[in-house]
């Protein structure tokens, strides 16, 4: 399948982002997009950023502009460093997708690109790049400004006695989080460094890594342990009970935490944020899964009011802040900036920094949100068009729909804002989507209890690939 725009930008299989291909998409971003007159680059840890960073380089001085070389760098580090400067971006990376793949995140120095971007880079693409002087080529530290972003929000002594282990596989933050823990007075642990590209999906840990967790909080005594995907704009926090807390929560928790009144986050968060006394959050809207739809909600939102204390979240726990949040109990307070992108480190500290400021464990904190679950889980190797197409037969055809899902019971509501989600009488919700930047079909499930989501979960990528397989 030729690469192509999904929920998280460019996406493909390695041996097809050549460098004509990589050399013409950047080309069309620049041509189509505002850029500043200079472009910040930077890459994930897998095998193939290194040579698709320096094609992207090259488009870009190719094209007459300044290139900046920010080396390995996570997305939301990159893009705070584009931002500040006033400066496009483009970020190398595949995520949480095996090593085979890979992509390109374009971002304007606003920030991530829309889905009218897209359409606009689509458009130009093919076109011939007009003779220009070569651009220069600089680097920069991208780095540093992300850490002191959090260090000087939270201060040296929001973890203070926390054992914050630190599963670093190949995340491209897993120094970065050392760094951030140890600054905020945690005491930071590396865990299972890798040189080879491990794809972590934080959204749909696979059995062998969570069974690893155990005997990890035993070895070094952790209160919790963290992670990120690939390029870390997804978080992983596992609590002090040894739970994978889902990003959804993070995501209202930590809204909570900084204030937030109005919450932007897709159809397949967590419903719990609705439940009467548990938040105050005035207002909610409910998207398309993916940031650029999340970001145009939250950009209405501030359209509206543009002293909406708004924010933004997805269920693989990429938290957007919108607006000049202060951090609670710092003296003297804390400020964090807007950063209308993923980021991986605010939906990790903000909840440990509550509970270590509620002189609690993380779990307790938990435990006292509405007794909503959720669970995720993808089964890989099905074709988007494959899974397109059974998601058209379901919603088209009630008796196929009633009958697939009859295990679970009558249906209540249907929802078809991104693929196909049920919710049923007894108050389970199962929601299918296919991916859409690889061969895979994701399943979600809500319930009232963590076992009863997990079990909707297996039940349904087992149903799917019986179904699909045949």
């Amino acid at each position: 399948m030729a690469p192509k725009f999904g929920t998280s930008g460019l996406r493909g299989l390695v041996v097809d982002l050549t460098e004509p291909l990589v050399h013409d998409y950047v080309t069309a971003f620049l041509r189509a997009c505002p850029h500043g007159g200079a472009v910040h680059v930077g890459r994930d840890l897998r095998p193939s950023s290194p040579q698709i960073s320096g094609w992207v380089i090259d488009a870009i001085r190719a094209a007459g502009l300044d290139a900046v070389d920010c080396g390995a760098v996570p997305t939301p580090a990159l893009a705070l460093s584009s931002l500040n400067a006033g400066a496009a971006a483009v970020m190398v990376t595949g995520s949480h997708i095996p090593a085979d793949r890979n992509g390109l995140k374009f971002y304007v120095p606003t920030g991530e690109i829309s889905k009218q971007d897209e359409t606009r880079i689509n458009g130009a693409l093919g076109q011939t790049a007009p003779d220009a002087a070569q651009g220069t080529l600089t680097q920069a530290d991208a780095r540093a400004a992300y850490v002191a972003r959090y260090t000087d929000a939270y201060g040296p002594q929001a973890l203070n006695g926390l054992r914050v282990g630190v599963y670093q596989h190949s995340s491209v933050a897993r120094d970065i989080m050392m760094d951030v823990v140890q600054a905020l007075g945690g005491t930071a642990i590396a865990i299972a460094r890798s040189d080879q590209f491990i794809p972590v999906d934080t959204e749909a840990l696979d059995p062998e890594t969570k069974n690893l967790f155990a005997g990890w909080f035993a070895e070094h005594d952790l209160s919790v342990l963290i992670s990120t995907d690939g390029d870390a704009d997804r978080p992983m926090l596992v609590d002090d009970a040894q739970r994978v807390i889902p990003g959804d929560v993070l995501g209202a928790v930590t809204a909570r935490a900084l204030g937030a009144q109005v919450i932007c986050t897709p159809v397949s968060s967590n419903t719990m944020i609705d439940a009467d006394g548990a938040f105050d959050f005035t207002a909610i809207t409910r998207t398309k899964i993916g940031s650029p739809f999340v970001i145009a909600a939250m950009e209405a939102a501030l359209q509206a009011d543009p002293a909406a204390r708004v924010v933004g979240y997805e269920a693989n726990g990429g938290f957007l802040l919108g607006f000049a949040a202060q951090v609670p109990g710092q003296t003297p307070a804390g400020n964090l900036a807007p950063l209308m992108t993923r980021d991986c480190l605010l939906p990790i500290l903000a909840p440990l920094a509550a509970a270590r400021a509620a002189g609690q464990p993380l779990s307790a904190l938990l435990d006292a949100l509405p007794p909503r679950f959720t669970a995720a889980d993808r089964i890989q190797g099905i074709e988007t068009d494959t899974s397109k197409a059974f998601i058209a037969k379901l919603t088209e055809d009630a008796a196929a729909r009633a009958a697939f899902f009859a295990v679970t019971g009558a249906e209540a509501a249907l929802d078809t804002t991104d693929g196909l989600r049920v919710s049923f009488e007894n108050g389970d919700v199962v929601h299918l989507r296919p991916s859409g930047n690889a061969p895979e079909f994701r399943c979600y499930a809500e319930a009232g209890s963590r076992e009863t989501a997990t079990a909707l979960v297996e039940t349904y990528l087992g149903k799917l690939g019986a179904t699909l397989s045949t």
